[in-house]
């Protein structure tokens, strides 16, 4: 499973005027090509009559497809300065699009340059980043008489407690970062004198703002 990475918030949206030109930018999480080949259509069709809509993604644990469209701006100045942003960001998993509808000035090759890396970045902005640390969901097994102890100590703990669930035993449901396994479960093994079975169930990843 691949490693902690950073990635935008579900979806968001920007406007900046540059030179009485509108530029809208479109901000959304993907996972697939396809998911942002649709997400640029459906901004596409919702701005049908604008000058240019121009994207940029990057995908994949090792940003192994990144794409870069100018769609009629003159040749590098519009998708690649959005790509650009993503990688000095550091964003994964992420598609911008920025819709233009021209002004009547025109600003240059460096000024749409400055113009789609600007509209990129505030739209980023706006929408939020979060980082997405992969965990281990423990679960540990106690005797009812160890309850008491064991979820004060979990409660007081940085340790997201899940659930709890009764039966023959009580189980506790934990988010332990991977690499903070062994050092949980010694923890826990100390706190209830090796009376707790605890084992992983799952791994999955949790998410902190940026």
């Amino acid at each position: 499973m691949r490693a902690d990475y950073t990635t935008v918030k579900n979806y968001g949206e920007s406007e900046l005027i540059i030179q009485k030109s509108r530029f809208l930018t479109y901000v959304k999480r993907v996972e697939t090509e396809e998911e942002a080949h649709d997400f640029i259509q459906e901004i596409k069709k919702r701005h049908h009559n604008a000058n240019h809509n121009c994207s940029a993604y990057m995908i994949g644990e090792h940003d192994s497809i990144q794409k870069a469209n100018d769609d009629g701006e003159p040749t590098g100045t519009a998708g690649v300065p959005m790509l650009e942003v993503l990688k000095k960001q550091g964003l994964k998993d992420t598609v911008v699009v920025v819709t233009r509808y021209f002004g009547g000035i025109k600003l240059g090759g460096g000024g749409l340059i400055r113009a789609y890396g600007r509209a990129t970045t505030e739209g980023i902005a706006a929408t939020g980043t979060v980082d997405r640390k992969l965990h281990s969901l423990m679960k540990v097994t106690i005797d009812y008489t160890w309850l008491g102890k064991v979820e004060n100590a979990v409660r007081q703990s940085t340790y997201p407690l899940k659930e709890i669930s009764y039966d023959d035993g009580v189980n506790l449901f934990m988010h332990v970062p991977v690499a903070e396994v062994n050092a949980f479960t010694s923890w826990m093994t100390e706190l209830t004198n090796g009376q707790a079975a605890i084992v992983s169930t799952a791994s999955e990843f949790l998410e902190f703002d940026s």
